[in-house]
């Protein structure tokens, strides 16, 4: 007897992908999800403060968000290894977006209030774009733009933590004003020294570890030894400004609210949050279903990022994204499910119910250098020496990005990048590849006469590539090429033109097609396509352009079209290069 599948219960499974796995867990790998939980718990508390005060809120909220992200994404996350939480390339578009907002009150609750509906802004745009399959938008930040928004974001965090570093405060508008006034305020004589001591050595320990033992839970060991100069010299007593006691239990489910007026800026701050969101946990979701034989799915993945910042969103928290440091701890500390991130948030639960006291006496210094830390982690220069070296369009294009975060600021620079991303694929297709193609005695084929020397052609014919679709945006390009082609003496009687790569033709190439055709015609030169593919082909024939070109214009390959030539015309292939060459 074939027992009953509850169809409620696959449609449970299909929308919750944890909880399926929390049905079939095996208790054997229980211990090893229970020491990596414990391991990435020594990273999420201290890096969850710290992250949360980069966003300019208060650190405790950053310990809510990192409890409900964990179970947020236990729940929708399809990867059985992603950590997701606080996350360094957020903080600061989150403080950019919220700030401005609370200026007028100043108080740490709307500042709280403002980020929490942020998170939910966030969190919804991302499960609607996984919903309807429109991961794609993570696109929008090409391999060239995201470095040099990475590289931007790295200056701004490391210029903006250098004041806590140092033991005290500015107040300036822009990654140029803040290390003006930080210049300025070090001149000044403000530099608390003892504040300055345990910052540089806490920041040390963390990137000495980090290179030497990668392993070692290096953020751990700085905030036990920044506690422990706390103690061991009263650094309080010095000037050195502590975190304080922490609010004990968890926050109740709250549903946020700030004035209309300011839901259209924080909207605008969250397509950008959402957009860096979703490119990085794509990218880190692919590096590690590389590593365990999965297979990513993109809209689990953004549905499941989106619940996650829902969840904290409710719980007085603010947008999270995936963590690449945090998941390959995880990972080499033998994760095999996301029970390792829920023993993770239990943990972190555990502390701030029965000990919130536990890090009263963490130097704020110690958190600038968590962030600090982090921020170099984002920096990735040797990308850019790479671009440089393979690519210098790509060089300008990382640059132009990275200068418009340090100067126009965060926000503005993710607009920057967006928009140098668009621009460079348009450029693409306004200006794409183009070729002459000939003969080369020894190689099958025709190939690219600026890459390889032709040894012979055909009297009056010309073979032309045009590596592209044919669009509104190109179209006059096309048009020209050929106009120059067809004017050069002795003017050619046919122009293949080489169609494999043209993969579309819109209403406003068939138009401009339409007239180069009666043209050329008029002017004793036949333009034929080889190797036009068959759905192009019938768009063609779906415009009507068939009444000016005939059947007898397509050929299957360019082979056929330049025997087609030399019977029609009783020409033979002659020795030497062909007159016909790009300008």
């Amino acid at each position: 007897m074939t027992a009953r599948v509850d169809p409620r219960a696959g449609a449970l499974t299909r929308a919750l992908p944890g909880l399926a796995t929390l049905r079939a867990y095996r208790p054997s790998v229980f211990g090893k999800d229970l020491v990596a939980g414990l391991v990435i718990t020594t990273l999420l508390i201290p890096q969850g403060m710290a992250y949360a005060e980069l966003a300019g809120l208060p650190v405790i909220t950053g310990l809510y968000t990192t409890v409900l992200a964990l179970v947020g994404y236990a729940l929708f996350g399809p990867s059985r290894v992603l950590v997701l939480g606080p996350d360094s390339s957020l903080g600061p578009m989150i403080a950019a977006t919220v700030l401005p907002l609370v200026a007028a009150d100043g108080s740490p609750g709307a500042a709280v209030a403002y980020a929490s509906v942020l998170a939910l802004m966030v969190g919804t745009l991302t499960v609607l774009l996984g919903v309807f399959r429109l991961g794609f938008v993570a696109d929008l930040l090409s391999k060239p733009t995201q470095i040099g928004y990475m590289n931007g974001l790295a200056l701004t965090i490391l210029v903006g933590q250098l004041p806590k570093l140092f033991g005290f405060s500015v107040d300036a508008d822009s990654t140029l004003g803040e290390a003006k006034a930080f210049v300025q305020a070090v001149a000044g004589g403000k530099t608390v020294g003892a504040a300055l001591a345990v910052g540089v050595l806490c920041l040390v320990l963390i990137v000495v570890l980090q290179r030497l033992w990668p392993v070692f839970p290096s953020v751990l060991a700085a905030v036990v030894l920044g506690i422990v100069a706390v103690d061991l010299f009263d650094l309080g007593a010095r000037g050195v400004s502590l975190v304080g006691e922490l609010p004990s239990g968890f926050p109740p489910f709250t549903i946020p609210s700030v004035p209309v007026d300011d839901l259209l800026m924080l909207f605008a701050g969250a397509l950008g949050i959402a957009l860096v969101s979703l490119t990085d946990t794509i990218s880190t979701a692919s590096v590690f279903a590389r590593k365990t034989g999965a297979e990513i799915d993109g809209d689990r993945e953004m549905i499941a990022v989106g619940a996650a910042s829902i969840a904290a969103g409710l719980f007085q928290g603010f947008p999270v994204s995936t963590s690449g440091s945090r998941t390959a701890v995880a990972f080499q500390s033998g994760a095999r499910t996301q029970v390792t991130g829920l023993v993770g948030a239990a943990s972190v639960l555990a502390m701030l119910l029965f000990a919130p006291a536990l890090l009263s006496n963490l130097p704020q210094p110690t958190l600038a250098a968590v962030v600090i830390a982090a921020s170099l982690a984002l920096a990735d220069i040797a990308g850019l020496r790479r671009l440089r070296r393979q690519r210098l369009s790509d060089f300008v294009l990382a640059l132009a990005a990275f200068l418009g975060v340090a100067l126009l600021g965060v926000l503005p620079g993710i607009a920057v990048a967006v928009g140098l991303s668009i621009l460079n694929v348009f450029r693409r297709v306004w200006w794409p590849h183009q070729a002459m193609l000939g003969r080369s005695s020894g190689m099958r084929g025709y190939h690219d006469t600026a890459y390889r020397q032709t040894s012979e052609h055909l009297p009056g014919l010309a073979i032309y590539r045009f590596d592209a679709p044919l669009l509104f945006a190109n179209a006059r390009t096309f048009r020209d090429q050929v106009r120059r082609i067809a004017a050069v003496e002795p003017r050619p009687r046919w122009i293949i033109v080489a169609a494999e790569p043209i993969t579309d033709v819109d209403t406003t190439a068939a138009d401009m097609l339409e007239d180069l055709e009666v043209e050329l015609e008029e002017g004793g030169t036949r333009m034929v396509f080889a190797e036009l593919k068959d759905a192009v082909r019938h768009k063609i024939e779906d415009y009507e352009l068939t009444r000016t070109l005939d059947a007898d214009q397509f050929f299957p390959t360019i082979r056929t079209a330049a025997e087609a030539y030399e019977s029609t015309h009783d020409v033979a292939w002659t020795p030497g290069p062909s007159p016909y060459v790009l300008d």
